[in-house]
């Protein structure tokens, strides 16, 4: 099933739009046999598309826990202008190059067996932002022999977390700032809050939607 929650004020308002993808496994437990095991659990797979402007998801899709993440977010209309923001669950060139095709935007992280080849040293103005620190950013090209199919400029920014490790971040923008890309990344933020609501909420039914509000997450970026 596929629902879009859409704000159309703010798709035609021509303000600048960012969108978050990602996922959240839905446990069932032993007594639904009927479920799926993905060797993890038995259950189903919330998708989500989450405007964090509106603090809403704009589409979900529920689908068995054996279905990639991948595949339901090569799904997504992509929108010239929009940046979408999703994790390692969506490491795929294709859908990288769907983007930028698109004259639209990604921010992600790389797996980590990811090799780059450096090709310019970017000067960064502004390091500091809430709960990081940019320690580098330059543009590169993918080194491995599959670089023809990612034919598309990308930046490379390291990111240092406030109390916490560092992160390595790829993005087709090559205008925003270091400092703002990585702040987009940390919005990641609002979709984890959600499912761990949702997850919440569906053990302990009682507990209001606005208690999600006011927890906010102790690490600065997330994973």
């Amino acid at each position: 099933m596929l629902s879009d929650m859409v704000d159309r004020q703010t798709r035609h308002d021509g303000a600048e739009m960012v969108e978050l993808i990602d996922a959240s496994p839905i446990p069932l437990g032993k007594t639904c046999q009927w479920a799926p095991w993905n060797g993890r659990i038995r259950g189903m797979k919330m998708h989500v598309v989450y405007n964090p402007k509106a603090d809403c998801p704009r589409r979900i899709e529920i689908t068995p826990a054996t279905v990639n993440d991948i595949e339901i977010g090569r799904r997504v209309p992509i929108e010239a202008g929009t940046t979408y923001v999703f994790d390692k669950g969506y490491y795929h060139f294709g859908l990288w190059n769907e983007i930028h095709d698109a004259a639209a935007f990604f921010v992600t992280r790389p797996k980590t067996n990811t090799r780059w080849r450096l090709t310019k040293r970017r000067f960064v103005r502004k390091k500091i932002g809430e709960g990081f620190r940019i320690i580098d950013d330059a543009d590169v090209v993918l080194a491995s022999k599959g670089d023809s199919r990612l034919p598309i400029p990308l930046r490379r920014i390291r990111v240092r977390r406030d109390n916490a490790g560092i992160i390595t971040l790829i993005t087709n923008d090559l205008e925003r700032p270091a400092v703002e890309i990585a702040a987009l990344y940390k919005a990641r933020w609002q979709i984890e809050l959600l499912f761990r609501w949702d997850q919440a909420a569906s053990r302990h039914p009682q507990v209001p939607r606005q208690q999600r509000q006011r927890h906010p997450p102790a690490n600065p970026l997330p994973p």
